[in-house]
């Protein structure tokens, strides 16, 4: 999902510490954790390096003020936004906004979105405009069939 190698993930996330894991490996061969913020970021530092030919390691502290906005905001409120990175640092455009009138580098966020909501099967922003379903109707299919499958027995569930 983020368009890095194994390898440059490794080094960006680790040695490097360009963008750092949410939740680092626990021991040598254990997988790091990352947040959906994490990976959009990743894949805004990929587009910075391959695109535009930006030396990110300048960028580490604009980066991590990103990863920090991010936070506060929620999957579906990016939709149709675009990011600017300008003298002051990263800035969200809303949907419909003016444009700044400074030089600035503009990325539309929705490609990047389309390939998290597919890889974490998040939720589509044009049918989930304003709230989340409380339950993943497919789960609810799949816990009842476990359980009438084994009756009696609770199902199990596997956690990736």
């Amino acid at each position: 999902m983020t368009g890095l190698s194994t390898e440059k993930l490794r080094e960006w996330t680790s040695r490097r510490a360009l963008v750092p894991a949410d939740v680092r490996p626990k021991q040598k061969g254990s997988p790091a954790k990352f947040s959906w913020q994490t990976i959009l970021i990743l894949r805004i530092a990929a587009l910075l390096r391959d695109q535009f030919k930006l030396e990110l390691q300048a960028h580490k502290s604009s980066l991590a003020r990103l990863r920090r906005d991010l936070r506060k905001k929620s999957f579906i409120s990016l939709w149709g936004n675009r990011l600017s990175l300008g003298a002051d640092g990263w800035r969200f455009i809303e949907e419909g906004a003016p444009l700044p009138q400074d030089d600035v580098l503009l990325v539309r966020l929705d490609s990047h979105l389309q390939v998290l909501r597919d890889g974490f099967a998040l939720p589509n922003a044009i049918t989930a405009r304003s709230q989340l379903d409380l339950f993943s109707l497919p789960n609810l299919h799949h816990a009842e069939r476990g359980s009438t499958a084994r009756a009696g027995q609770p199902s199990q569930r596997r956690i990736a």
